[in-house]
């Protein structure tokens, strides 16, 4: 059984943590190489990184099968959209529906919001999740590329599925 939780303590930021560094680590080292990975973990992902972006208006969910932490993700209201910054989920859980309803509770929020739909941004080279997201519904708008510091920037596309 699927269910959802928001991450609220501290202890649910470090659970965040220990994910985001197993999750990152398997997924996006092929993509952007170990020393990107390293440098966005210790600047976004870690308990305190996460603890401030949540008093700054993110909320982040963990995703449990089975009582078991499999993932987790990130959502932010803006003006017209959801933002979904993060949706990670383990490798050994994928294939299984975590994301597919991990989106239906954001679309959830985002009618509860009275938001148009949800915007996101991923990997140009994230072929599997560029996939995933068209399966359900969403569309590349546009690509970005952002300078995130240390010499590193992120080159994305810009993804958005309306209500």
């Amino acid at each position: 059984m699927m269910h959802i939780t928001q991450a609220t303590t501290k202890q649910a930021f470090s659970d965040i943590e220990l994910l985001a560094d197993t999750i990152w680590r398997d997924h996006y080292i092929p993509i952007v190489g170990k020393s990107q990975i390293d440098y966005m973990l210790d600047q976004f992902q870690t308990a305190k990184a996460i603890e401030n972006q949540v008093q700054a208006g993110m909320s982040y969910f963990i995703m449990y099968l089975d009582n078991a932490a499999v993932g987790y993700f990130a959502i932010k209201p803006e003006e017209t959209n959801m933002f979904l910054s993060k949706i990670y989920v383990l490798k050994t859980q994928r294939n299984k529906g975590i994301a597919k309803n991990a989106i239906h509770f954001i679309l959830e929020q985002v009618k509860i919001k009275q938001l148009k739909g949800i915007r996101l941004t991923v990997n140009i080279n994230n072929e599997i999740a560029i996939k995933a997201y068209k399966k359900l519904g969403f569309i590349i708008t546009k690509p970005i590329v952002a300078d995130i510091g240390n010499g590193f920037v992120m080159d994305d596309y810009e993804m958005v599925k309306s209500l």
